[in-house]
This record gives structure tokens, sequence and C-alpha cells, in this order.
């Protein structure tokens, strides 16, 4: 009997019990502290030096030698998911001499004829697919039939490639002269200095990781903006905020831009302003047009993709949120924050993207942002009804009489009208940017299309200035008219 006691009398089983409990416990212990020690020393060094990164090396692969997770997120760019207005379907491509793609996105144009009419007489009208992610920004520019139909410029290659490097390279070290040169070039020369897509040394300084804008576009663009806005001599990599810069390194890109003069120089229109009517303004002064619209003769317009210029009209920008946070928002990878760079739609991400400010469902959110774009859609539509219907009387008074006053009239709303309404169908959001903002841009185009169509009928609603709103410019003239 003794021997199944304990010194205090407890069976022996239930000493045994305890220590192995207690031993268990304090494996326990040192395995908590361990992965507590492991977790610090995450956050104290959150990538491994495996290669010497410099300010010559483009390939993302080898950034991602250094960069594992963040290198994870950027290949899967090349995921094609469609959104109701937005993303895109990998579609089958049959491989030729001209183009050696197996898949491509659906054609914008096939979709809604009217913009073979809205873009006549432009290579944009021979082809127009689906945005697809960056993976594939620079091979779906190398084929285009944008490029057979049209000699297009150097220029084209600072938003589809990783240009850093090769403008060093061009201008001797000297950024901004590389840039020039290449902007001269005709895009089948300056193809040869293109190897990979949009790339980490794009935006990161390869020594600090910290954000930089390297696209000379944007930097120009911006301290002309600043300036206008009384902030001389403005450098965004020395003066922007860190939450800025996780705007600016998009804004490099997702912007309205244009070619200025023969030198073909990649130029942001930002000189009186980021809103549409003030960029349509600032065209309107400097007499530039993208092309002769084939049916009217109309000195037209092409907006490109505005995304930076409409998103500072929304209420996320008034916010300070940035478009990292719900393109790019962050991630734990145990004790580690990183930016999710599988840079997507936040509707494919609703949870991450939206959810860490908005409280309500999936579901509730989604419904929100469809319902805006479903509204902008539909004004989108009527708006474009109504720029058709004024092509089709334009077309033939500009063939009977192309120097009638009517018809002149007639030109410059339709080129109003078309730019303002592109500048909404251009941009990705499809309104959700800034929808107050899209829906009165819109409103502006479909009222410059009706006063288009009463000109060609003898209604002088009165010369269009810039920066006012169309119906204010027609009792603004009225009102003058009746002075003099």
């Amino acid at each position: 009997m003794a021997n199944e006691m304990g010194g205090r009398g407890w069976p022996v089983k239930w000493i045994a019990v305890a220590a192995i409990a207690g031993a268990l416990g304090a494996l326990g212990g040192v395995a908590l502290l361990t992965n507590i020690m492991q977790r610090k020393s995450e956050a104290r060094n959150p990538f491994y030096r495996v290669v010497e990164l410099n300010d010559t090396i483009v390939d993302a692969a080898v950034w991602g030698k250094n960069f594992p997770l963040q290198y994870d997120g950027y290949r899967r760019t090349t995921d094609m998911v469609r959104t109701r207005y937005g993303g895109s379907e990998a579609l089958p491509h049959v491989p030729d001499t001209l183009d050696p793609r197996t898949t491509v996105s659906q054609s914008k144009i096939y979709e809604d004829p009217r913009l073979v009419e809205l873009w006549a007489g432009y290579a944009i009208s021979k082809d127009f697919r689906e945005e697809r992610g960056h993976a594939y920004m620079l091979e779906d520019q190398f084929y285009t039939q944008r490029q057979v139909v049209a000699k297009q410029p150097g220029t084209c290659a600072h938003c589809h490639a990783s240009v850093y490097v090769p403008y060093k390279q061009l201008g001797g070290g000297d950024l901004i002269a590389g840039f020039e040169k290449m902007n001269q070039m005709p895009y089948s020369e300056a193809k040869q200095y293109l190897k990979h897509p949009v790339s980490c040394i794009d935006c990161h300084d390869p020594n600090t990781m910290q954000l930089r804008v390297t696209r000379p576009g944007f930097l120009e663009g911006i301290k002309v903006l600043k300036a206008s806005q009384g902030i001389p001599d403005y450098d965004v990599n020395r003066d922007a905020s860190r939450q800025e810069m996780r705007t600016f390194v998009c804004g490099q890109c997702h912007v309205e831009y244009y070619f200025k003069g023969p030198e073909k120089r990649l130029t942001y229109p930002w000189a009186k302003g980021l809103n549409a009517d003030s960029i349509l303004a600032y065209y309107e002064a400097s007499g530039f047009k993208d092309w002769t619209h084939a049916r009217t003769g109309a000195p037209a317009l092409k907006a490109q993709h505005p995304e930076f210029e409409m998103y500072n009209q929304g209420i996320h920008a008034r916010s300070g949120v940035a478009c990292a946070d719900c393109h790019m928002p962050y991630l734990r990878e145990g004790a580690l924050k990183i930016s999710d760079h599988h840079v997507r739609s936040p509707v494919l991400n609703i949870d991450k993207a939206c959810q860490t400010c908005h409280h309500w469902s999936e579901a509730e959110l989604k419904a929100r942002v469809e319902t805006i774009q479903d509204r902008t859609f539909a004004l989108r539509n009527i708006t474009m009804d109504a720029l058709m219907d004024l092509i089709a009387e334009l077309d033939p008074a500009f063939h009977r009489d192309s120097t009638s006053a009517d018809v002149k009239l007639a030109q410059g709303y339709q080129r109003k009208s078309q730019f303002l309404l592109d500048f909404v169908e251009a941009e990705n959001s499809m309104g959700f940017h800034a929808p107050q903002e899209a829906a009165r841009v819109l409103g502006y185009a479909l009222d410059y299309a009706r006063m288009g169509q009463l000109a060609l009928h003898g209604a002088r609603p009165g010369p269009v200035r810039p920066g006012l709103p169309p119906r204010t410019q027609t009792a603004a003239a009225a009102g003058k008219a009746a002075n003099d």
C-alpha cells in the first residue's frame, strides 16, 4: 500500500500526470517564447538580403529574392478576373507572326460598336480591349493592332514599360534627357530598350525601399500643378508625405496626358487644375487636338485613363485615403505587415480593401459599388446616344459645307462633348472614384451634344467659354448680347 502512495498520500499515477503536465507546460512556454522571439525577429528584419540591389536592376524576379512575399503578389497580376464593369476574361487567341499571344482580353469596341463612331479616324477605333494586370501591360502594347495602323512614337513606352533604367541609359545618366530621346523615337525603335513591364524599381528606391516617383511626366506635371496652387519648385520625391506617395506612385501612369509638339513630349495637362473642365480649358487654350474626326471634321480629343484626376474629385481623396489603401491593402504574413502587390479591383478583395473602414457585409458593400456603377453606366449610355445623334447630323452637314458657321460651332460642341464623355468612359472605375463628379461631367457632355444639334439647326447657344458649365455659358452669352 505504501508503494502506491506518494509522500503526501497522493497516488503515484497523479504525481506522474502532474509531472507530465508540468513538462508539457514548460515545453509550451518555451515554444511560445521561441515563437515570440521569431516574430520579433521577423518584424525587425522584414526581408533577407539575398542579392544586392542597385539602381540598374529592372527584373522584378531579382528583387523578389529579397522580397518573396511582395513578388508572389506581383506575379498574380497575371490573373484575369472580370468584375461587372472592369477586369478581363481570358479569350483564346491563335498566335501568328505579328502576335504570338495565346490569350487576349475581350474587345470593348466589339461590346459597344458606338465607340468606333466616337473615335472614327483614330487608331484606337481599330483595337481597344479591356484592361489586364500589370504583368501584361508591355506585351499588350507591343501587339495591339494600333501599332499596325498607326506609327506611334516612343512616348507610349512611358506608362507601359519599366522605363527608369532605359531613360537613364539613353540620357547618359540623365533621366530627363533619356526621356526626351525616347519620346522622339518611333515606337518600333524604342521597343529594343523595353524588356519588362512596370517593375519594383519604378516605385522603390533600391537602397532604402522608400516609395519614389520615377516617371518624368509626373515629376513635371505635379510641379506645374503645385505652382498653379502657389507652391513653387515642388519636388515630389522631396516634399510629398508617405501617404501622398502611396497615391503618387500610381498617378505616375493612371492619368490623362498628351504628346506635346513635334518632339512628342509626354505632358500632363494640369496647369489649370485636375478636373475635366480644367483639362478641357487647357486644351482649348493651347488649340491641341489628338486627331481630326473622320466623319465630321471636328478637331477631336481622346482622354486616356484619368483615374488619378477623377480620384482627386472624390470622397476617398478628401478623406486622405490613398490608391494603395484600396488597390494594395495591407496583409499580415506572420509578424510582417506588407502591401498586397496583387494590384486589382477592390471589388475582388472587399474584406481587405473595404471592410477595414466600412463595417458592412461584403454583399452590402458590393451592392453599393455596383449601384453607383450601374447609374453611371446608364447616364454614360444616354450621353453616348446624344453624341451619336450629333455625329449623325454633323456628318452630312460637314460634307455639304465644311466652312459653314453652323458646322464650325457644332464641331466645337462635338469636341467638348466627346472629351468629357471619354473622360468618364476611359476612367476605369465607371464613376466609383467620384460618383457626383462623374455624373456632373456626363451631364455637361450630354448638354454639349444637344447644343451641337441646336447649332446645326440655326440656333446660337453662344460661344463655348472653358470653365463655365454649358448652360451657364448660354446664359452668359445671352446676357452679354443683350447688354451690347
